[in-house]
């Protein structure tokens, strides 16, 4: 099993239900695609280095996962299309 870390920028401009059952939604995905989460930080809200669908400001969450080499490909699938997610980057830790 190899470490991921899913990075997940969240509209700042939705309610905090709204954001929390964002980020529980992703975590069931990888959850549910036969992943193992570890760790999941919350760095809160950040300037954005430039507007994404007119917007200056994002929730930043990264979730940390221990999971198989085809999981983050499945996670990422349905990450790409979910509301509220502004941008989104899944990629290997260095062991």
């Amino acid at each position: 099993m190899n470490k991921y870390e899913l990075a997940l920028v969240v509209d700042a401009k939705i309610e905090d239900e709204v954001r929390a059952a964002t980020v529980e939604k992703a975590k069931d995905y990888i959850t549910k695609a036969g992943g193992s989460i570890t760790n999941v930080e919350e760095w809160g809200k950040k300037k954005l280095a430039y507007e994404i669908q007119h917007m200056k400001e994002g929730f930043y969450y990264f979730i940390q996962f221990d999971a198989e080499p085809e999981v983050p490909g499945k996670v990422e699938q349905v990450v790409r299309i979910m509301d509220n997610v502004l941008r989104y980057l899944c990629v290997r830790q260095e062991a």
